[in-house]
């Protein structure tokens, strides 16, 4: 009987259900009371779950399980799960592993805003249950706006309040450029305007000069000095710093004032005080006269050789200053100004005058300035003004012409 029963079972083994028409024969033609092979199962020891075992459900919070955890329940998973299923706590891997996760979507919640008084007013119409005390508050802000729509009334007189304007930009407005005059039209508008406004004392002609050089630079430096043809119009003292013969042919020249050694001093000692507007001095005492450098130097008139005010001929010195020769240098804002006479003079004075000056603006023109022209790039404009009067611009070709005629009467 056994053989046969080994027969039926490897038959079974090779043969398929619906290949086998005859399987209910062969069932029916074995044994029942052979005895079977029951499978043995033992269970696994229980571990206390803990916070750290539990699978965490929430999406991207998952943190990466141990492998050799993962590697020892896995492989007790797959013996234990052919034999008998064990229940247990999930761990981190089996949530890993498991297909229908319950997954915590994320809630959003409708955006509130705040409703307009509109759409206050139109709910409460739409619905018919508006608060108490609703049409009355809405009256009085009607009445209110319309009030503040009226203006203010006091003791029952209604007054307007100002309607203020919304504040504006205003463009300053632009000074219109004066046109250049011609040099006599200029003479000639200066004067009248100076005739017509009544002054306490006799005004100055006036020339500024911008000039197109850059005053910080060494080589670009203009100053230079000149005798006028027909004077300054004021008297001028003049201070001669000079002992002997020298001094005694300053006073014969007219000098105000003559001194050496007792006259720096008394400048040292005085406070700064001096009356006198130019200064004359000869080679042997420049070295003295550092002591009162910082008195001369800024009222511009400490003695320099460049504009004639340090010689050995101090009586031609003394003639030239007493007959009108000035000093011009230019000033950090790179404009020269300087006085060439008085309002009271004749128009053909002051062209001479004006002459004079130019030709002497030419002369101490710097090297380093190279332009195609005398005037070009060097001369930007030309005002003449009085004292307190307003500035007139001058044509350079009026200028130029001034300039060439005052060379004609030194050649004659």
């Amino acid at each position: 009987m056994a053989p046969l029963d080994l027969l039926f079972a490897h038959g079974r083994r090779h043969l398929s259900a619906p290949k086998l028409p005859f399987l209910s024969l062969l069932r029916s033609c074995s044994s029942d009371s052979s005895p079977g092979i029951k499978p043995v199962s033992y269970p696994v020891k229980p571990q206390e779950p803990s916070s750290s075992d539990e699978p965490s459900l929430t999406p991207g919070r998952q943190s990466e399980p141990d492998p050799t955890r993962a590697q020892v329940e896995s492989s007790t998973l797959s013996d234990s799960s052919s034999e008998q299923p064990i229940q247990r706590p999930w761990t981190r891997a089996d949530a890993r592993f498991v297909k229908d996760v319950p997954r915590i979507s994320p809630v959003s919640y409708p955006s509130k805003v705040a409703p307009l008084p509109e759409d206050r007013a139109s709910e409460a119409t739409e619905g018919g249950d508006r608060e108490e005390g609703g049409d009355d508050s809405l009256k009085r802000e009607a009445r209110r706006i319309e009030r503040n729509a009226r203006g203010r009334s006091y003791f029952g007189v209604q007054v307007e309040e100002e309607k203020i304007p919304f504040p504006t930009l205003i463009q300053q407005e632009k000074r219109p450029q004066k046109v250049p005059l011609d040099l006599g039209v200029a003479i000639r508008e200066m004067k009248v305007s100076a005739t017509n406004t009544k002054r306490n004392f006799l005004e100055t002609v006036e020339a500024h000069v911008n000039l197109g050089v850059d005053p910080r630079r060494g080589d670009q430096m203009v100053r230079g000095a000149l005798t006028l043809p027909h004077g300054t119009g004021k008297t001028v003292r003049v201070a001669v710093f000079a002992e002997g013969t020298a001094a005694d042919e300053a006073k014969a020249a007219g000098a105000d004032i003559v001194g050496g050694d007792e006259l720096i001093e008394e400048i040292k000692n005085g406070g700064g005080k001096i009356n006198f507007d130019k200064c004359i001095a000869t080679p042997m005492f420049m070295p003295r006269l550092s002591k009162i450098a910082r008195i001369l130097g800024p009222r511009g008139l400490m003695p320099n050789p460049k504009l004639g005010s340090v010689t050995s001929n101090v009586s031609v010195a003394v003639k030239e200053a007493k007959s009108g020769r000035i000093d011009f240098k230019i000033d950090k804002t790179a404009i020269i100004h300087v006085g060439l006479g008085k309002v009271n003079f004749s128009e053909e004075a002051l062209r001479e005058n004006i002459g004079a000056f130019v030709n002497a603006l030419l002369l101490a023109k710097p090297v380093g300035l190279k332009k195609t022209s005398k005037y070009a790039g060097y001369v930007k404009n030309f005002t003449l003004s009085s004292t307190m009067g307003p500035g007139y611009p001058v044509t350079i070709q009026s200028l130029s012409v001034a300039a060439d005629d005052y060379i004609k009467l030194q050649v004659k």
